[in-house]
C-alpha cells in the first residue's frame, strides 16, 4: 500500500480570484482591499507566502512596478475545494503622483499565486501609472479565510 501523495502547489488554473473592497479600508491617498484565492479545482492543493500582483491593461500588459511586499507572517495553507485564501492589497491612488506617473487606465490585476509560475487576470478598472519606477501596490502574505 503506497503512502497518500501530498497535494501540489496551487496554480492559477486550480484558482479563481476577486479584488473586494473593504469596509472603511483607506488611508491618505490610497485604498486597502482584499484579494481573495478560491480553489475551484476538484483536488486540494497548498500555498503559503507572496502573491504576485501587478497592474494591466486591456491586452495584458503589465502597466508600472509590480507590488512591493508588506511585512506579514508566511503561513502555509492547504486549500480544499472550495476553500479560499485571502490578503490586504493596498492601492495608491496614481493620481498623486503628477506628470512622472504616465497616468492610464489600468484593466485589472494580474495575480500570480505564491509559488506558481501561471497567473490569473482579475478585472478592476483603476486609474495606474505606466511608469515602472511608481509601485502603486503593496501585498501581503497570503492566510487562511475563516
Amino acid at each position: 500500500m503506497s503512502a497518500p501523495t501530498a497535494p501540489g502547489t496551487c496554480t492559477a488554473a486550480q484558482l479563481d480570484g476577486a479584488v473586494e473592497s473593504q469596509l472603511g479600508g483607506g488611508a491618505a491617498g490610497s485604498v486597502y482591499r482584499t484579494l481573495r484565492l478560491t480553489n475551484v479545482s476538484e483536488a486540494d492543493c497548498t500555498t503559503a507566502g507572496y502573491p504576485g500582483v501587478s497592474f494591466v491593461d486591456a491586452a495584458g500588459n503589465q502597466l508600472g512596478a509590480p507590488a512591493d511586499r508588506a511585512d506579514s507572517a508566511v503561513v502555509p495553507v492547504t486549500l480544499a475545494p472550495g476553500t479560499s485564501v485571502s490578503t490586504t492589497l493596498q492601492q495608491t491612488n496614481a493620481q498623486n503622483y503628477g506628470a512622472d506617473c504616465g497616468l492610464t487606465q489600468a484593466a485589472g490585476v494580474r495575480v500570480y499565486p505564491p509559488g506558481a509560475t501561471d497567473s490569473l487576470i482579475l478585472p478592476q478598472d483603476i486609474p495606474a501609472c505606466s511608469a515602472a519606477s511608481i509601485v502603486l501596490m503593496t501585498v501581503g502574505t497570503v492566510q487562511p479565510v475563516d
